[in-house]
């Protein structure tokens, strides 16, 4: 049982937990009419569904779909783990599923299109008949699903849906995030003869396109707040010292979850400080 918690815990990257729950916790600052509401059975499901079980679902059907894929990429040699058939894992997807279909039902009307979303593109990114991931640009764009838990949230506890702007700009700085994430990935992407949006641009015009997105985010988010504005600028930045200093991707890849989780901090405690001092 042991070795299949353990097994389980790496299919879920612990290093990037806090890509789905943290927008929870933005959602929930943003959302809350009241201190109340922060500890509301609510915001608590899915806050832990998407700390966990999400992300079992997401990137286990990731790896399910991708075993034949993943033979061909080291980086599943290192800190993941390649998909060998084991049937723990299926049934660890499958209970996941069903755990956030479980959560459309019974969360308020308002929130189940964010859930549904995330649940369907979720699946349809790796799994067949679509497969998005294989259909560059839509493999970019589709990852724009890591800001629906923080919309749900908020839907949640607001009562109406979050600004629209608001998840315009978190969805394209999750699309920038994403491709970004699939540099590493292009060479061993071409061999299995996968196509995405970083195998058809190559690494330095990803890169270039990375810091465009990232820079439209950015001007979104200026565009609510100049001060989420210039907190969103560290992306198009730290994608330049990359640059400038000639250092791997697949190093710096593993910047971003501290990176992002700082980010998140610093945009979610204003909001926390409204909903205690109002």
């Amino acid at each position: 049982m042991r070795a299949i918690v353990a097994r389980l815990v790496v299919v879920s990257r612990p290093r990037f937990w806090l890509y789905l729950a943290g927008p929870v916790l933005v959602g929930v600052a943003y959302g809350a009419p009241d201190v109340a509401a922060l500890t509301a059975p609510v915001v608590v499901a899915l806050f832990g569904y998407f700390l966990v079980p999400a992300n079992v679902f997401l990137y286990g059907v990731n790896d399910v779909y991708d075993a034949d894929v993943d033979t061909e990429n080291p980086k599943k040699a290192g800190r993941e783990r390649r998909f060998h058939g084991d049937s723990a894992t299926v049934a660890a997807v499958v209970a996941s599923a069903a755990l956030g279909v479980a959560l459309v039902a019974v969360s308020p009307m308002v929130a189940r299109p964010y859930l549904a979303g995330f649940l369907v593109l979720g699946w349809a990114y790796s799994a067949p008949p679509l497969r998005l991931k294989t259909r560059p640009p839509l493999d970019s764009i589709v990852n724009g699903l890591y800001i629906l838990p923080g919309a749900a949230a908020y839907a949640v506890l607001a009562g109406t849906p979050p600004p629209p702007l608001a998840v315009l700009a978190g969805w394209v700085w999750a699309m920038g995030m994403h491709t970004f994430s699939a540099i590493p990935d292009i060479d061993p992407d071409r061999r299995a003869g996968i196509d995405t949006t970083a195998t058809v641009l190559g690494g330095p015009a990803t890169l270039v396109y990375c810091g465009l997105v990232w820079t439209v985010a950015a001007a979104l988010f200026w565009t609510l707040d100049w001060r989420a504005g210039a907190l969103l600028g560290l992306y198009p930045a730290v994608l330049g010292v990359v640059w400038w200093r000639s250092i791997s991707v697949a190093e710096a890849y593993w910047w971003f979850p501290l990176l992002n989780s700082l980010v998140g901090a610093v945009l979610t405690i204003p909001g926390l400080w409204w909903v205690v001092h109002g």
